[in-house]
């Protein structure tokens, strides 16, 4: 039978179990299934943004062989952001293991490290949410913690403001797509002369249901139902979430949920560029460990303790990320408005 002892194999050090965890299988929600956000690792706790009010200049025409018109250096501010810790604990405790009973061709070490690892994966899934509910949070604006407060104001922190556009959706005579071009080129405007190749929309379940069912849009809405058993299989092929495709837009119902809060309030929606660089990062620190001092920031952390009078052993998982967008005011905020 397994006893506490095996806790002192190498499977269940720092490394393994933390290689274990960040291998544990990604269930993607939305925002991950799109793919918006780049991910890197730093060495600290924080980061800092270096931003520069750059402008678009046209440069003169000049004889070849004449010396280049002189670029002035745009000033530069730095702007100091947190990352935040995500700690979270559960436990193996000694009967758990002393029951377990070693099956077919595994070991003791490989039995005690499937349950280790299921109660790990369990303690990735809230990870995982919650970096989802971070990242919401980054297009919408405000960073919040679990609790509803602010841990980071996307619009005070890179002093602009939001943009909104009404979509009078409960009003047959609105000309959708004419707003919905306005709506991309607010965000355009916003984006300066950055590049960006196409655009997405995250929608709460009135939105959406009002979208589709105007008669602007309910055409365009039948004929892609038409084809959705296709996509479903190119979904299932590809893993991604190709949406509903109306005036150069992806549209997407955004269902998350968290303790009774929507993760998209059911009237709005929030107008998305893909593809500019940097402009919507997750960042890692590393855990608050002796042995990760100082190195790349991984995803994901765990660790192992034994409890006193050796009952059991306490396990931790965590995470230090910080998600951000870079350029809250081209995202912009559409309001259905009936």
């Amino acid at each position: 039978m397994p006893t506490l002892d095996i806790f002192t194999n190498d499977a269940f050090s720092l490394q393994s179990m933390t290689r274990a965890i960040n291998e544990s299988p990604y269930q993607p929600m939305l925002i991950g299934s799109l793919g918006l956000f780049s991910e890197e690792g730093i060495t600290t706790t924080s980061l800092s943004i270096e931003m520069k009010g750059t402008t678009l200049t046209l440069i003169p025409a000049a004889a070849r062989g004449a010396p280049g018109r002189v670029e002035r250096n745009d000033k530069a501010r730095l702007i100091p952001i947190n990352t935040v810790h995500l700690p979270q604990r559960t436990s193996v405790i000694a009967d758990e293991v002393q029951n377990l009973r070693a099956f077919g061709t595994e070991n003791e070490t490989e039995t005690v490290q499937n349950l280790v690892n299921r109660k790990l994966g369990k303690l990735r899934r809230n990870l995982d949410v919650t970096i989802e509910w971070q990242r919401i949070g980054a297009l919408k604006g405000q960073v919040l913690d679990a609790d509803g407060a602010v841990l980071l104001d996307m619009f005070s922190t890179f002093n602009v403001t939001q943009q909104i556009r009404q979509m009078l959706l409960g009003t047959d005579s609105t000309k959708v797509k004419s707003l919905i071009v306005q709506a991309q080129r607010q965000s355009e405007d916003a984006l300066g002369g950055v590049m960006h190749r196409g655009f997405v929309a995250l929608c709460g379940k009135n939105f959406f249901d009002s979208l589709v069912g105007h008669p602007a849009v309910e055409k365009a809405y039948d004929r892609w139902l038409d084809g959705a058993f296709l996509r479903d299989i190119q979904r299932s092929q590809e893993g991604g979430s190709p949406g509903f495709q109306f005036c150069g837009v992806s549209w997407h119902e955004y269902r998350g949920q968290v303790s009774g809060q929507n993760f998209v309030g059911d009237d709005d929606a929030f107008l998305i560029p893909q593809g500019v660089p940097d402009m919507f990062v997750t960042n890692y620190a590393p855990a608050d460990y002796m042995e990760t001092v100082n190195t790349i920031g991984l995803p994901y952390y765990a660790k192992q303790e034994m409890m006193r009078m050796n009952k059991g052993v306490e396990i931790e998982a965590q995470s230090n990320p910080i998600s951000i967008c870079t350029r809250p005011n081209a995202i912009v905020r559409l309001l259905r408005n009936t």
